[in-house]
């Protein structure tokens, strides 16, 4: 499908550039555009492969009707006038996700995650489960590394694990999971997709290929998951926060349970938190699908600490315990952080400004002493902090906000970064975020 073809991918970053490689060793003219420079090394490489790089505010007159495909970033909008113009031409606009999934071998199992909390522990796990039975596992997509440049290591009978983006999901028509996880859905992302309704019809393409023979993991506790799915054509296997027999996994006397039997107390879990059950239930239902042993999860679970950046212990320092939780891009993951402490927080929050509102975090302030507030949104925090009668200190930015939130604290207080907002407004993204905190903490003199 994608062989002897003119194809126009439109921004570069890791997919754009993983895709042309893809894309470049089967007789493609390609062209890509982006408005910012790029790394000179991955421009030359490309080049090679007879990609041609145009640097370029608007490519919009690049693009004409001898083009067979667009291939779009996921972060760029639908609206964006070159998809618009694409749109006019009848062509098919694709992402690399797409375009990787053509290339799958046959026989290559896809386990892929979505949800709008959860995605990246939940991938996390499985792939920890799925490489606990000795089975060939790859882990990419949204998380890690791009589906196209894993693509061409897989084998048949493997298992590929992929995080897939509600924006990902709509430019994809042909690509089917074997099994698809559902984690939860809430309001988030709206200012790309309008409204909650539309986004949640993405979320629901990644069953969109299902056939009763394919699996769908649900969230049974959460019910835009429940309401929404009821229709689709999928084999549904619900988990459950609650004591739900009804349901293939689900809590019960401090325990997880799957198919009735006891698999794992909770504390035998290292991480904590129901947020967190709920990943490791996903996670567990889909690798019992392929062949685990409840001992091999224990074995897992015994160690798995979980992902970078979210609700990550950084360091103690002079009694004060700071953590990463960078995330948090939306006001939920926030919400989610604040309910695994019981300890005086002092909780940074900002970013770039969605618009969103940060109502939903009134009933969570109970033990958070004092609000840091720092990027666009620093001036619409502000105002909530004063509704709600917390402490609130405005500074400019990230460096600003954590020492001046460890020049507040005192000792057996948490510092924890859970920002609430993306990171675009002063950072490329919520993994540079953390890491500057991380650095910055660790430029403090501290006792671990």
């Amino acid at each position: 499908m994608f062989e002897n073809k003119k194809i126009f991918v439109l921004g570069m970053a890791r997919s754009g550039y993983e895709v042309c490689k893809l894309l470049g060793k089967y007789n493609n003219e390609i062209v890509i555009t982006d408005k910012n420079e790029q790394n000179i090394d991955h421009i030359k490489e490309i080049e090679q492969l007879g990609v041609s790089f145009i640097k370029c505010d608007d490519p919009t007159n690049l693009l004409d009707k001898s083009f067979d495909f667009v291939v779009k970033n996921p972060g760029i909008r639908y609206d964006h006038p070159l998809i618009l113009k694409a749109n006019e031409l009848g062509i098919k606009v694709v992402n690399e996700v797409e375009v990787a999934y053509h290339f799958l071998p046959k026989g290559a199992i896809i386990i892929a995650v979505t949800g709008s909390n959860g995605k990246t522990t939940t991938s996390t796990l499985c792939y920890e489960f799925a490489k606990a039975t000795g089975k060939r596992t790859h882990l990419g997509g949204n998380i890690g590394y791009p589906f196209s440049q894993i693509v061409g290591n897989i084998k048949p009978n493997d298992i590929v694990v992929l995080e897939i983006s509600a924006q990902q999901l709509h430019d994809c028509y042909d690509f089917k999971p074997n099994i698809s996880i559902l984690t939860n859905l809430t309001p988030v992302h709206i200012d790309f997709f309008g409204d909650y309704q539309n986004y949640i019809n993405h979320k629901l393409r990644i069953f969109m290929n299902h056939t009763k023979d394919d699996i769908a993991i649900l969230n049974k506790t959460n019910k835009d998951v429940y309401e929404t799915t009821k229709n689709i054509k999928s084999n549904k296997l619900y988990f459950s926060s609650n004591d739900d027999k009804e349901s293939k996994a689900y809590i019960k006397d401090d325990a997880i349970y799957y198919d009735n039997e006891k698999v794992i107390t909770l504390d035998d879990i290292r991480v904590k938190g129901i947020h967190n059950y709920e990943n490791i239930m996903c996670a567990l239902i889909a690798i019992k699908q392929i062949g685990i042993t409840n001992d091999q999860i224990k074995d897992v679970l015994s160690k798995f600490v979980g992902v970078e950046h979210r609700i990550e212990f950084v360091a103690k320092i002079n009694g004060r315990n700071f953590y990463n939780d960078s995330k948090a891009t939306n006001v939920k993951s926030t919400e989610i952080a604040l309910n695994s402490f019981d300890t005086p927080t002092i909780l940074i929050l900002g970013g770039l400004d969605r618009g969103h509102s940060f109502e939903d975090l009134s009933d969570d302030l109970s033990h958070v002493t004092h609000i840091i507030c720092y990027g666009q949104t620093k001036n619409r925090i502000k105002d909530f902090a004063t509704k709600n009668n917390i402490d609130c200190m405005v500074v400019e930015d990230l460096i600003e906000a954590t020492k001046c939130a460890y020049s507040i604290s005192n000792e057996g207080d948490t510092i924890l970064l859970s920002p609430a907002c993306a990171s675009w407004d002063q950072f490329n993204s919520f993994e540079e975020r953390g890491n500057k905190f991380k650095e910055i903490v660790n430029s403090i003199e501290y006792e671990k």
